[in-house]
């Protein structure tokens, strides 16, 4: 997943301006209402970016984690965040993570046009041990064209942030795990200039299960039937470091085939 510095720059640049801030509004406000995270959860947030979603979690006092491939990003978020997270470069397809480390797991507005995100999507499943949010740009939004939206959102127009149907998302999750129960809403968002008069009008609209949003955000409960086996085990067997990070995966393999 590559990361685009001026797309950065022009995020934490819109959210300087009041039409950002309360897009943003918006946006937190379906994202809480959607995850309902609980003080003292773990949040990983992949594609964390400048770390403006992982600042939402703060204020709900979560443990909070965030990976990204771009280190000028996380530069960016650790200036914003501090002490208050851990950050790690990474890529969002193969998280240096143990299987149900945390209770959350975000990706938001960063699976890209390249990316594989089925792929990314399991590996979200992966780690998490409760639930994951996924928050994207909705192909068919009342906004209008895709260049709209990324102008609405602060993204340059050239953005190589990919859109999707509620469908095709769904389709994605339930390839990634059996039987989810995906529940889901979207935040309307109108034609930028509605604002200048009226910006609670979109406020009528409802949130949940909206086909029309230009914001989309969906959450799954993860459930899972084994955990990796963690360091007192490892030792155990004397695992030597070098090779410590291929011993979770055999393990897993030694417990399910010992199952009945």
């Amino acid at each position: 997943m590559l990361f685009d510095p001026l797309q950065a720059v022009s995020q934490d640049h819109w959210l300087e301006t009041e039409l950002g801030r309360y897009i943003f509004s918006r946006q937190e406000k379906l994202i809480m209402d959607l995850v309902r995270p609980a003080a003292g959860e773990s949040v990983l947030d992949v594609g964390c970016g400048s770390g403006n979603y992982l600042n939402l979690f703060a204020q709900n006092k979560c443990s909070l984690t965030g990976i990204d491939p771009s280190e000028a990003a996380l530069a960016t978020a650790r200036n914003k965040l501090g002490h208050r997270c851990e950050l790690v470069r990474g890529s969002a397809v193969d998280l240096p993570f143990s299987d149900n480390e945390f209770d959350v797991v975000t990706l938001i507005n960063n699976l890209r046009t390249l990316d594989n995100p089925k792929k990314i999507i399991a590996e979200a499943v992966r780690v998490s041990r409760s639930r994951v949010f996924i928050g994207f740009f909705n192909k068919h939004s009342f906004v209008g064209t895709r260049q709209s939206v990324r102008k609405l959102f602060g993204f340059p127009v050239t953005s190589g942030v990919r859109f999707f149907t509620i469908g095709e998302m769904q389709s994605i999750i339930r390839e990634s795990m059996s039987s989810p129960s995906i529940t889901w809403g979207s935040a309307i968002f109108l034609p930028a200039p509605v604002y200048n008069f009226f910006s609670e009008l979109e406020e009528l609209f409802p949130m949940k299960r909206n086909p029309l949003g230009a914001f989309v955000g969906m959450s799954f409960a993860v459930h899972y039937t084994y955990r990796t086996v963690q360091s007192p085990i490892l030792n155990s067997f004397d695992v030597k470091s070098k090779s410590a990070a291929a011993a979770p995966e055999a393990i897993r393999g030694m417990l399910q085939e010992g199952d009945p």
